[in-house]
């Protein structure tokens, strides 16, 4: 079991807190928690950036912090795109021939929904418009085509949707043997599964963003709940894995928060703002 929160005691160094989404920040029924625009508002008053660093896609992200997007940090679809202040610091982008390989062999497998992002916009199979109810959670500008053969769009990411939440049977069976070595492929909870580029990860966006900032990685707390989130957590100074988290993820964390159900994001960024007065 990993230490509680309440022992991680030096905090008045952090410049930067950066926290995952699902199973994170958010409740299980997607609900932001109370009172968090008031913690923003506190550590952006101690001159701490608050950031999103999420598979969701940058727009998704803004319109989660209408009050606050404009002054805060958002590492978006898994690394692929880093934004301070509203302005894009950092982009990837796949292989066009690439991306069609993998939409190619979800189309044929018969198996799962794709989307291609392409940053603030999503690419969807007209045959899956049935499945909106869950991807437009988290892309909100869809264009729906009856095919992906034409496109000829910059992409940084394809999420797959499995409604059978087997993300992580079909990366081990399907999509690792056929892309592992051209493609990170990662689980997004037990439902998406996320296609970068080799080295993009929620650890290398948090690299883009540290060092524009001019912070070091040991000044960042960051907070998270699986997969997609090990490469931040494994590299900042403060990780904290949430409480409602899978006992595997405790190996990429220094300290447990409380769940995301009790809002524990808020309480540990509680203890770093009164670490910053």
């Amino acid at each position: 079991m990993l230490p509680s929160y309440l022992e991680d005691t030096d905090l008045s160094s952090i410049k930067l807190v950066a926290t995952d989404m699902d199973l994170t920040l958010l409740a299980d029924d997607k609900s932001m928690p109370e009172g968090i625009d008031e913690r923003i508002d506190a550590v952006t008053e101690h001159g701490i950036v608050f950031c999103a660093a999420s598979g969701r896609p940058a727009l998704a992200l803004r319109q989660s912090f209408p009050r606050h997007h404009a002054n805060m940090a958002i590492v978006a679809d898994n690394g692929a795109s880093v934004y301070l202040r509203d302005e894009l610091i950092y982009r990837d982008l796949l292989d066009k021939g690439l991306y069609h390989e993998v939409l190619a062999r979800c189309v044929d497998s018969g198996r799962g929904i794709p989307v291609l992002c392409a940053f603030d916009d999503a690419y969807v199979l007209e045959r899956d418009r049935k499945h909106e109810d869950v991807v437009g959670i988290y892309y909100r500008s869809i264009t729906y085509v009856d095919s992906f053969d034409e496109l000829d769009v910059d992409s940084n990411k394809i999420s797959i949707y499995f409604p059978g939440w087997d993300s992580k049977k079909n990366l081990d069976e399907v999509y690792a043997p056929a892309f592992g070595t051209r493609l990170y492929l990662t689980c997004a909870g037990n439902e998406w599964l996320d296609f970068m580029n080799i080295g993009i990860n929620k650890g290398s966006g948090m690299r883009h963003l540290v060092e524009h900032l001019g912070i070091d990685l040991a000044d960042v707390a960051a907070f998270g709940d699986t997969y997609n989130d090990i490469p931040m957590l494994d590299i900042v100074g403060h990780s904290y894995v949430m409480g409602n988290a899978a006992e595997h993820m405790h190996a990429h964390g220094k300290f447990l928060a409380p769940t995301n159900n009790e809002a524990g994001v808020l309480t540990v960024i509680d203890r770093i703002v009164e670490a910053a007065k």
